[in-house]
């Protein structure tokens, strides 16, 4: 039934709520414009819930539920995994004779709905479609997301619950820790596998001891509230890098936490195609520059010190230039830039140092670039990094530096671009076929690129949830790369000034294969998902 008035004016006409009620959830939706009126009248208290909830189903014509934990009869995470739980705002809590009924925040959002009822289908069942608040959605989610990091003491005293935050963080993989103060509570969010998951909510009343004790840790200055960066030094084997910064509820921090002492990953167990010619030809050169291209927090860095690690004997003279230096490396020079020096500072000294080998953490700007690209002029081998989308738009991103295209045809000899992606959880992942759709997918992506994906006797996964994963259906992530490799004919391509669409169909013409060959390839191999993939690449 297709609704012809405004929410709020129906459950006014049918006596739910009153007309102050609705100016009020309006005057509370201002401030709050992503929040629906039913929502808000929830949150308001201006209503019975069990009330509100089924006159909304029926103003919508939809089956409609105050779901709670006691309604859940199935384990939700058999049927969708945690993650897809949380994007689609969804909650499986009953199934009967091969129908599962499905709880919706939106049940207006098509794609979501359309989402859901697929993945139930492939597993052999007929969805039935309900409506609730989005705080019940919310709450059962916070709920699941709790169990997995049950070890926090949120009645211990101060230090006691930032001591058991950051340990838990440690032993859960997390990179990060967002401690994030919200109106009515104060969030801990852990990074894990790149993907943020609620840990625990806080009692409003405790933030200011918190925010207190966190400074003190963090060597910040205690009455400013500007943004300040500190370290915790308390943990031996971490190196735990701070930053604050003022909201509207107050200051939020986040902890990066770094490893001490972490060994280095060889290239290929990072998810590099296992191809020691490519190595060899990529990252062995000299009077060249290799730049490693991705948006922040693809792994970078960590890509730069497996080939650090490759290039690395005692013939040779290897100095690192790092913000900071994240892993310490027994027989590099390694040089960590603080606010009184910058990245080509540092440079221009290590040059006078007799380097064979330099790796600069990031280029950021024109002067940096100048420098790296005279580095690689002079005989040296220069490993940096550079936030583009691809390794062809390394070329376009070093042209608008002011980078001359004589000096990037000569100089850069290496461009590959990467992406992290997760792995399925071999824990709880259940095997499948794959289905029409995903069949689909990959042959328009052979076919675009002319690669022969052989799908004959492969499976793939289906991501559950588990404990080892946090209900998330993925453990670990792993490595999809792309290598451009700057061959003569792309030198006069760059030299003429061509433009990077004309770069990146000669590439294709030389062998050259994008990120998304190496993501299709490892799907085939059963180490992530399509979903994962174009979560990263939107392929589909």
């Amino acid at each position: 039934m297709e609704r012809k008035q405004p929410l709020g004016i129906e459950l006014v006409k049918r006596r739910i709520v009153r007309e102050a009620d609705i100016e009020q959830a309006l005057d509370y939706q201002k401030d709050h414009p992503r929040k629906k009126i039913g929502d808000i009248i929830n949150i308001l208290g201006l209503c019975d819930p069990n009330v509100l909830i089924n006159a909304i189903g029926e103003i919508l014509d939809e089956n409609a539920i105050y779901l709670t934990e006691r309604d859940l009869k199935i384990s939700i995470t058999d049927y969708i995994s945690l993650d897809l739980i949380k994007q689609n705002k969804a909650i499986p809590f009953e199934i009967n004779s091969g129908k599962i009924k499905v709880c919706f925040a939106d049940t207006t959002n098509k794609r979501s709905v359309e989402v859901v009822r697929l993945l139930l289908l492939n597993k052999g069942l007929i969805m039935e479609k309900y409506i609730t608040f989005e705080s019940n959605i919310d709450a059962i989610i916070d709920s699941f997301e709790g169990v997995a990091t049950e070890n926090i003491n949120a009645d211990a005293d101060i230090s006691g619950l930032v001591d058991s935050i950051i340990k838990t963080a440690m032993e859960k993989r997390a990179s990060d820790i967002h401690i994030e103060p919200l109106e009515n509570n104060v969030r801990v969010r852990y990074r894990i596998d790149g993907g943020l998951i609620t840990a625990v909510q806080i009692n409003k009343d405790k933030q200011a001891q918190l925010i207190g004790r966190l400074k003190a840790i963090s060597n910040m200055h205690q009455e400013k509230q500007e943004p300040q960066d500190g370290r915790i030094l308390n943990y031996p084997d971490y190196n735990i890098r701070v930053s604050s910064q003022k909201n509207v509820y107050g200051e939020k921090f986040v902890l990066r936490l770094l490893k001490k002492n972490e060994d280095i990953r060889q290239i290929f167990d990072l998810g590099f195609p296992e191809d020691e010619e490519l190595v060899r030809n990529s990252f062995n050169k000299r009077n060249s520059i290799t730049i490693i291209a991705a948006p922040t927090g693809e792994g970078k860095t960590t890509t730069l010190y497996s080939i650090i690690d490759y290039l690395n004997n005692p013939q040779i003279n290897i100095t690192t230039i790092e913000d900071p230096v994240e892993i310490r490396i027994n027989g590099l020079n390694q040089i960590e830039i603080d606010a009184k020096t910058s990245f080509s500072d540092s440079l221009r000294t290590v040059l006078r140092q007799d380097p064979d080998i330099i790796l600069v953490g990031e280029i950021r700007d024109k002067e940096t670039a100048e420098i790296a690209m005279q580095a690689g002029q002079t005989g040296h081998y220069v490993l940096s990094t550079i936030h583009t989308i691809d390794s062809v738009e390394v070329i376009t991103r070093l042209r608008k530096m002011g980078i001359s295209n004589y000096d990037i045809a000569s100089i850069l000899a290496t461009s590959v671009s990467q992406r992290l992606v997760r792995r399925v959880c071999k824990h709880c992942a259940k095997e499948r076929d794959f289905n029409e759709k995903e069949i689909e997918i990959i042959t328009k992506i052979s076919e675009k690129y002319n690669m022969n994906f052989d799908l004959k006797g492969k499976k793939t996964y289906e991501t559950v949830g588990c404990k080892y994963c946090n209900q998330s259906g993925y453990l670990d992530r792993i490595g999809i790369f792309e290598v451009l490799n700057i061959n003569d004919e792309l030198k006069e391509l760059i030299s003429k000034d061509c433009s990077s669409m004309e770069i990146r169909k000669k590439a294709l013409e030389s062998g050259y294969k994008p990120l998304v060959v190496d993501g299709i390839k490892k799907v085939i191999d059963g180490v992530t998902t399509l979903d994962e993939i174009n979560n990263k690449l939107i392929i589909y």
